[in-house]
């Protein structure tokens, strides 16, 4: 092949979109391998009680827009739907389930990227996989000894499973604050930890807002360090829903705990709280474990990219990471990768033949 590309989300097929209008063709000159089960990427996984009315600025994919979606479906449905038939109307032909188990160096140039269907030796590979497939989980003393149930948000399962139920929220991203405003009116008690001060946004988000957002957590990923989310850096919409949950007194947000007991958490200061279950909405880290073996990591623990470019290997892009996470981030980030990738191929076919090797 000669590009790679790993993942079927909103990152991938976009690349995918952009390969094929720049004349590759699927399965000739390049393929994309998705390990899911199903077109849709991580939003096949999301709760039921995400509906598409619920989802906050879900951007088109290239060539194809989303029309006439109810607000009220579940957007795993609504956008599940989407995706396929994107996929079949453009030709994409993934191939999955496939699960990609390493990326290393090949012969002749070449990478090779070893998955459940074989190998593949690619001149260049697009990296999409997102972070669902890591989510984070903190670790505090006494973890192991909690008898009640202890679970994340990429496992939550709605609203109606916390019934009557004390439930402690951790974390202060847009998940943990969506959590606690639907399981407070099903469950006995609820709280609300994080390790800052939750910061909630007034006023509009413009596209300048939006630039520089984005530019804070480019700048880290320039830097070779883990990239953060863009709402870790925008703060938390303050909305009519939230206003409302704060005037019940569901966002009263406590400081970080210390340590967990068997029955809660307990503080320093000897404050403790007896729940029955722990929901860590402690968010997701990049999934690019794979990729080890090109030793692309920074002694910061990221990969320091130029656009989606590896500086450590030219011939690696990653979409769908650190500043291109967002849904446009992720369109734009498909076409600059392509655009970089035709070069990269045409260079290598004008190259001189070595004398002997003909």
């Amino acid at each position: 092949m000669d590009v790679v590309v790993i993942g079927a989300g909103q990152a991938g097929l976009s690349a995918a979109f952009h390969l094929r209008r720049a004349g590759l063709a699927p399965d000739r000159d390049f393929v994309v391998l998705d390990h899911a089960p199903r077109p849709g990427g991580a939003w096949q996984f999301r709760w039921p009680s995400l509906t598409y009315g619920k989802v906050h600025g879900m951007h088109a994919l290239p060539g194809m827009e989303l029309t006439g979606a109810d607000p009220a479906r579940p957007s795993s449905e609504v956008i599940g739907a989407y995706f396929d038939t994107y996929e079949r109307t453009f030709d994409l032909r993934i191939h999955r389930p496939v699960d990609v188990t390493a990326v290393r160096e090949g012969e002749g140039g070449r990478l090779l990227v070893e998955t459940s269907e074989g190998g593949y030796a690619t001149r260049a590979l697009i990296n999409a996989t997102g972070t669902w497939d890591r989510p984070f989980w903190p670790r505090y003393p006494g973890q192991e000894t909690f008898r009640g149930l202890q679970l994340h948000t990429a496992g939550y399962p709605g609203p109606a499973a916390f019934a009557g139920k004390r439930v402690l929220v951790v974390g202060g991203g847009a998940s943990g604050t969506q959590h606690l405003m639907e399981i407070a009116d099903v469950a006995a008690d609820t709280f609300w930890v994080t390790r800052r001060e939750p910061v909630f946004r007034e006023g509009p988000f413009g596209e300048a807002e939006g630039r520089a957002a984005v530019a804070l957590v480019e700048e880290r990923v320039r830097r070779g360090l883990p990239p953060q989310s863009v709402v870790s850096v925008t703060g938390l919409p303050l909305d009519d829903a939230v206003r409302a949950a704060r005037a019940r007194g569901i966002l009263d947000r406590l400081p970080m705990f210390d340590r967990i007991t068997p029955t809660g958490v307990a503080w320093e200061d000897g404050r403790t709280v007896d729940v029955d279950v722990i929901l860590w909405a402690t968010g997701f880290r990049a999934a690019i474990d794979h990729l080890t073996p090109l030793r692309l990591r920074e002694p910061g623990g990221g990969i320091r990219v130029e656009g989606t470019r590896a500086v450590r290997d030219e011939r690696v892009h990653l979409v769908g990471y650190g500043p291109s996470a967002s849904t446009i981030g992720a369109n734009r980030a498909g076409r600059a990768a392509v655009n970089d990738i035709r070069r990269l191929l045409r260079d290598a076919s004008s190259a001189p033949v070595a004398a002997g090797t003909g």
